[in-house]
């Protein structure tokens, strides 16, 4: 999954122009709006779909608060009650302060950071929010039988004021027990060793269609004994999920064709029983579903926010294809075949032959869980490598996001404040959308889905260090092919300008400009974050050897510091070798080759560049984060029936967020 880095793309449709993108600012946080459009033009019967679809894409959001940790649904119900009820003054700097920690809460479905991992320090005392607690109506407060107010502020307070309890959701830190040691609430009374013990003991070694072990539960230890929650209906957070199967029932009636149908009904199934089996098989035949206008993913995806890279946070987005843009992602899927046979690794870990590798631009229509306020540009699916081998995978790149980004951060100053020559600033101008969006595209498309496992190793051989390792290979497939001359026969890209457009734009936002996003002080701990540093890190120190001048260089100008690529094809070979051996370390599944690679390049912070890129982002009023709010979809009705879908885009942060608690909270405020 690709997501987005501090400098956005450039795009324009003409039909956008007067639509306005930026809702509000606060914090290290920008809201932001996306258009959905193409959205009147569909069929009553697709409008539906996506109302059905988009209503099941909101019933899990207490699902991923209660996974980010334990105390989140709890807290943000205490804090919701204060927010919406006190009569206090409004205005003093403690409930003003408690607005935007509510806010950052909302944005990052929890007390930790989104993108970095660290808990919030609140900007209210706890004096204050006992006296507020105290003056609401207890009733409305998620008091448990016969628990007092006081009661409930002993149990809370040590979470929310206390900076050395649960003080990171995923701690990534080499050498401590990254199971005790984070927050994120997937495992309960089980140490790292226990943990990796089990599912080391579930698997078979000779299973060449092995399910994603603990995917879909916490592991608790009671009575001594290790054992699985399953998320399900009838389990842990069965009441969401069996909202959740609802509105899946009621799209099952207006799919667009059998296999839609398929996908539906298989996917209910897994909701209903939690059977990993069950979800591979909804795997393959959502890969199958090509003929869908409309498409969407529902379920447990992404181990971004498991420590052990095992358990998946629950997510959805619901969308439509893009056809006139879709037409620039199946050149590169019908070519597929020609870029795994020239990609730069060894041989024997390229596939022989590529399997159903499909490729779309999408339009986003609503985003749920993990996908929401912050959202990816870009997606490939399944995860499992062997349904990847077997039956291929989709890819998609979200447009009307990238868009939206765009739109937001023209004329905000960025280029001009952090790239010095004009020739580069203009060159960004000229080919950043373009160059950005093909990344996304190489990157979802073929990136993910390229070379193999040898036999015999297993998807997770690289535990904590998988998932940056794959963001590393998937960013540097689409490097290395944004140079080469194929795209350019393709019709894809102009020229190598494209290219050298998007390596400029990487290596700057892996050495420095990526940093806006970290507090002082701290190391990089996101995989998205790490996996761009060791890439720009490696090149640039492996860009310093050998006769003539380094290929990367770091230069002053007026007391900043700036990047300069000085050799561009030169580059271009340091992406491969890079891609080269980060596929022979996934392919051969070492663990020792991974790790130092990671811990060298991707995690260390130059603290005094550190500090100079904070100060120049803070001069230009920018925030290094963006998310958005969903637009509203509201049925018409004729005499029981829906007769249109309208689409809505008036809804503020603050209002959606209350909304969406009181709409769609389903689950007791601790699980």
């Amino acid at each position: 999954m690709k997501q987005v880095g501090c400098n956005e793309v450039d795009k324009s449709m003409n039909e956008m122009e007067e639509f306005d993108y930026t809702v509000e600012q606060f914090a290290d946080l920008q809201l932001l709006r996306y258009k959905v459009y193409g959205f009147e033009e569909l069929s009553l019967k697709q409008k539906k779909l996506i109302y059905y679809l988009s209503q099941a894409a909101l019933q899990g959001r207490d699902i991923l608060f209660d996974q980010n940790g334990k105390y989140n649904l709890l807290i943000r119900k205490m804090l919701e009650t204060v927010y919406t009820e006190y009569q206090g003054d409004r205005t003093d700097v403690n409930f003003v302060n408690l607005e935007t920690y509510l806010k950052r809460i909302w944005f990052s479905n929890g007390i930790h950071h989104h993108y970095a991992s660290n808990k919030f320090v609140p900007g209210f005392t706890p004096e204050f929010f006992r006296d507020a607690l105290n003056s609401v109506d207890a009733l409305k407060l998620p008091l448990g039988k016969g628990e007092t107010v006081e009661e409930l502020c002993e149990e809370v307070f040590p979470v929310i004021f206390d900076s050395e309890m649960m003080p990171k959701r995923v701690n990534q830190a080499d050498g401590e027990d990254l199971v005790l040691t984070s927050a994120a609430n997937y495992y309960e009374g089980v140490t790292q060793k226990e943990a990796e013990d089990f599912y080391h003991n579930l698997k078979n070694p000779d299973d060449m269609m092995p399910v994603m072990f603990g995917m879909n539960s916490r592991l608790v230890k009671e009575d001594g004994k290790v054992q699985e929650k399953v998320w399900r209906s009838g389990g842990l957070y069965g009441q969401a999920i069996d909202k959740i199967i609802y509105w899946l029932d009621k799209a099952l009636g207006v799919a667009e064709d059998a296999q839609q149908k398929i996908v539906i009904e298989k996917l209910i199934r897994f909701y209903k029983n939690g059977d990993l089996k069950d979800f591979d098989e909804y795997s393959i035949a959502w890969v199958k579903d090509l003929d869908s206008r409309v498409d969407f993913v529902n379920g447990f995806i992404e181990s971004y926010g498991d420590p052990l890279g095992l358990k998946a946070s629950w997510e959805s987005i619901v969308n439509f294809k893009d056809l006139e843009a879709t037409k620039r992602t199946e050149i590169i899927s019908a070519n597929a075949q020609w870029f795994e046979d020239h990609s730069p690794i060894d041989p024997k870990y390229r596939k022989e032959k590529v399997k159903g590798v499909s490729a779309k631009v999408i339009t986003a229509t609503i985003l749920g869980g993990d996908c929401y306020p912050a959202t990816p540009i870009g997606i490939n699916l399944p995860n499992a490598d062997w349904i990847r081998k077997d039956y291929g995978s989709k890819s998609v790149t979200i447009e009307n996001i990238t868009h939206a980004y765009n739109e937001a951060a023209k004329g905000n100053g960025f280029l001009e404040e952090f790239i010095y020559d004009p020739a580069d600033i203009e060159l960004q101008k000229r080919y950043g959308e373009l160059s950005d969006n093909l990344h996304t595209d190489l990157h979802e498309c073929l990136g993910h889905g390229s070379g193999q496992l040898a036999p015999g190793v297993k998807t997770d051989a690289l535990k904590n260090y998988g998932s940056t390792l794959e963001e590393a290979r998937a960013d540097l497939f689409a490097l290395y092919y944004l140079g080469d001359p194929k795209l350019v026969e393709l019709g894809l890209v102009p020229s190598f300008d494209a290219a050298k457009a998007q390596y400029l734009h990487y290596i700057l936002n892996g050495m420095m400009t990526q940093l806006a996003r970290i507090q002082p002080g701290k190391d990089v701990e996101e995989a998205h974050m790490r996996n761009r540093m060791l890439i720009a890190m490696w090149c640039y120190e492996k860009g310093q050897q050998g006769e003539g001048e380094p290929v990367i260089k770091k230069v002053t100008h007026d007391g900043k510091t700036y990047i300069e690529v000085t050799d561009y094809e030169r580059l271009r070979e340091l992406f491969g070798e890079l891609l080269c051996e980060i596929q022979r370390i996934k392919s051969e599944g070492d663990y020792e080759a991974g790790k130092t690679l990671v811990e060298t390049y991707g995690v260390k912070v130059d603290q005094n560049l550190h500090n100079e890129v904070l100060k120049r982002y803070s001069n230009l009023n920018i925030e290094p984060y963006s998310g958005f709010v969903n637009p509203v979809y509201k049925p018409v009705m004729e005499k029981g029936e829906i007769t249109d879908v309208k689409v809505e885009y008036t809804e503020g942060y603050k209002d959606q967020m209350l909304r969406y608690s009181k709409d769609y909270s389903f689950l007791p405020s601790v699980n």
